[in-house]
């Protein structure tokens, strides 16, 4: 089996988050006083809505348009190569000006999407720039694009519910609101530690399937560049798209609890070690 580790934690963290999701039908099923069909129906319902918002969030967050591909057609025939070896089917390609040099992906197998940032573009050699588009490829053959969709999302929606289960209980005013935003923001942030875990490990995991079709030294270098192109830009990102992107930019000590991706420096030694 491949990528057992990643299966492994996936279906761990999956189980956790279910665990919260039920949490959430339980309160809504006895403090509230909801039929039975009702929370089963709207927490599916709810689920399919999590997963194809939070694809339409992170694209239009990135301001993503198709890529033409009489423009690009270089992009579109490494995707096509690339795809072929995973056994793929080729996914939508877009570009976006994210002030930055990155990309990522959202999206399943047979409806997944790559978008790339100009400025990635403008940055690397082809075969750099392979190796990124197949990290890309990767994640949405390893499927833990979805994982990471809508993780983000329950987590985000238990801290609403935290948030209205708290301030219900007090008087209104604003001694309620700053209670029910704590509890919203602690309860949130308690379950991005698990989601986040998984961003870290599957980088590992898709740089190393990169690297086994393009080239360790290939996958090594755009790391470097793009790393080296983002120092001291501070562009802003939408949370939720920058923990889908190749790179997240760096962290502090007291952030790596909560950082999205592992150091450059190590994910660099790591694909160097892989032999096509």
């Amino acid at each position: 089996m491949r990528h057992v580790g990643l299966k492994a934690r996936m279906a761990v963290v999956g189980s956790i988050l279910f665990g919260f999701y039920m949490l959430l039908a339980i309160v809504a099923l006895e403090v509230y006083g909801l039929g039975l069909p009702i929370v089963v129906l709207g927490t599916i319902a709810f689920a399919g809505f999590q997963y194809k918002f939070g694809k339409w969030a992170a694209l239009r967050s990135a301001g993503a348009e198709e890529m033409s591909e009489d423009r690009y057609p270089e992009i579109h025939r490494a995707v096509e190569r690339v795809s072929g070896d995973m056994d793929l089917e080729k996914p939508k390609l877009m570009v976006a000006d994210m002030g930055v040099p990155n990309a990522f992906a959202v999206g399943r197998r047979g409806a997944g999407v790559v978008v790339v940032s100009r400025e990635l573009i403008q940055l690397l050699d082809p075969d750099e720039l392979e190796a990124v588009l197949a990290h890309e490829l990767a994640h949405i053959d390893n499927r833990d694009v979805v994982t990471m969709v809508m993780g983000q999302s329950i987590a985000s929606m238990l801290g609403l519910a935290a948030y209205v289960v708290v301030a219900s209980t007090r008087e209104g005013g604003i001694g309620g609101f700053l209670v029910g935003y704590l509890a919203s923001i602690l309860v949130q942030s308690v379950a991005m530690v698990f989601v986040l875990a998984i961003s870290r490990y599957r980088e590992y995991v898709a740089d190393s399937d990169a690297a086994r079709h393009v080239g360790g030294d290939a996958m090594a270098r755009a790391l470097q560049k793009i790393s080296g192109a983002s120092q001291g830009r501070d562009v802003e990102l939408d949370d939720n798209v920058s923990a889908l992107c190749i790179f997240g930019g760096e962290r502090s000590a007291l952030e790596k609890l909560y950082a999205t991706h592992p150091p450059i420096e190590k994910r660099i030694e790591a694909v160097r070690d892989v032999e096509r």
